[in-house]
């Protein structure tokens, strides 16, 4: 989803993007209509799951063919990747559906949706330290076995 806004000055647009520029498409936008099936072989989400994103409000609106089919686009695309970063995060659910709504409700919301991802760095940050920790410490027995195993080699 991206979302196109002022600047406080007013001088240049913002643009929200949920995904990173270098983003390839397996279609140019104009000819990105694809089925769930595409979809879920392009982003590694099951069909079943791709419904359920869009039941729980976590999925904007998708387009539906003459015959009912979801049409998804490349918007879409970037979208469900902004929200595969979020699952990485560990975000719960409850809070992507919230931020999925904040985005939908406009502009207004800027400040709200800054806070629950910024809550989110900090449940990151405190994660990455986490696990800074946890592999100095078997950083430490590795070298500890391979210095044992070598002194036991030399007898």
């Amino acid at each position: 989803m991206t979302v196109t806004q002022t600047s406080g000055t007013g001088a240049e647009p913002l643009t929200d993007l949920c995904a990173s520029a270098e983003v390839s498409h397996p279609r140019p936008d104009g000819r990105d209509r694809y089925t769930i099936s595409e979809v879920a072989a392009f982003t590694g989400l099951s069909a079943h799951t791709l419904r359920w994103y869009e039941r729980i409000g976590l999925m904007p609106h998708v387009d539906r063919s003459h015959t009912g089919q979801r049409r998804f686009t490349n918007r879409d695309l970037d979208w469900l990747a902004f929200v595969g970063k979020l699952r990485l995060t560990g975000m719960p659910v409850a809070d992507m559906v919230r931020y999925a709504e904040l985005v939908r409700e406009g502009d207004h919301t800027f400040a709200e949706r800054q806070e629950l991802l910024r809550a989110t760095r900090e449940d990151v940050r405190r994660r990455i330290a986490e696990l800074q920790s946890t592999l100095a410490i078997l950083d430490f027995k590795i070298d500890f076995y391979a210095d044992a195993r070598r002194a036991s080699e030399r007898f």
